[in-house]
C-alpha cells in the first residue's frame, strides 16, 4: 500500500496576525508601535483592522509584513518560526494610550484598569494581577520616554523614593513623574522632562499612585 503524503497545512488568519503580535512583543512594542516603527499608519496592525465592517477577515499585506520585518531586523524565516510559535501563550497585560488615561472610565477608584478601550500587549511577566501598560504618544517625556514606548504600571508594587510613577489626581489629571518624597500630608514629584515643572501635591489631592516597573526602550 502506497502511503499518501499529507496535505500541506494552510496558514490561518489568526496565526499570521498572532505572529505579528509576537514580532511586536519581541521588539518591546505594541501593534501600533510596530506600525509606526515600520513607517506605516499607526492603525495598520490594530485588532480593529483585522476584521472588516461586514465581518470578513482582513489579512496583512506582504508589503506591511516586509516593512515590519525590516524595522525589527527579523528575517522571513524567523517570521515563519513565529507563526509556528503562536500556540504558546504569552503573558499579556491591558494596554491603553497614555493620552487616553485621563479620560473617565478607564480606571476604578483604586487605579486598576476598568471599562472599555483597553487592548492587550504581550510583555515580560509581572507579578501583579492588576498590572497594565500605557503607550507613550509624542515627545513630551523625552529623554526618559519616547513616542511609541510602552510602560508597565503595577498598582500592587510598593513605591520607594526615586521610583518612576503614574499619578492621578482627584481633579482628573494623570502624570508621569519621579517620586522625590512622600509623607502623610504631601507628595513631591520630580519632572522627567526639563520643560515641565516639579510638582508638590497635597495627599488629599491624589486619587492614586502606581509604580512603573518596566519600559520598552
Amino acid at each position: 500500500m502506497v502511503k499518501q503524503p499529507k496535505a500541506p497545512r494552510m496558514l490561518t488568519h489568526d496565526q499570521v496576525w498572532a505572529a505579528l503580535d509576537r514580532l511586536a512583543e519581541r521588539a518591546g512594542l505594541s501593534a501600533s508601535g510596530l506600525a509606526r516603527k515600520s513607517g506605516l499608519d499607526p492603525t495598520t496592525f490594530n485588532k480593529s483592522k483585522r476584521i472588516t465592517a461586514d465581518n470578513r477577515e482582513r489579512w496583512p499585506s506582504t508589503e506591511s509584513v516586509a516593512k515590519a520585518l525590516a524595522a525589527t531586523n527579523h528575517s522571513i524565516d524567523s517570521f515563519v518560526q513565529l507563526i509556528g510559535d503562536t500556540e504558546r501563550t504569552a503573558p499579556s497585560v491591558p494596554l491603553l494610550g497614555f493620552t487616553q488615561a485621563a479620560a473617565a472610565g478607564h480606571f476604578d477608584e483604586a487605579g486598576f484598569p476598568a471599562g472599555k478601550g483597553w487592548s492587550e500587549v504581550g510583555l515580560p511577566a509581572v507579578h501583579d494581577e492588576h498590572a497594565y501598560a500605557l503607550e507613550i504618544s509624542g515627545d513630551q517625556m523625552k529623554p526618559v520616554y519616547r513616542d511609541g514606548d510602552i510602560i508597565v504600571v503595577s498598582p500592587g508594587t510598593p513605591i520607594r523614593r526615586g521610583d518612576r510613577v503614574v499619578v492621578k489626581t482627584k481633579a482628573g489629571e494623570v502624570m508621569l513623574r519621579e517620586l522625590k518624597r512622600r509623607t502623610a500630608k504631601s507628595l513631591e514629584l520630580q519632572s522627567l522632562n526639563s520643560s515641565q515643572t516639579d510638582r508638590t501635591l497635597a495627599a488629599a489631592e491624589v486619587q492614586w499612585i502606581a509604580r512603573i516597573v518596566w519600559a520598552s526602550q
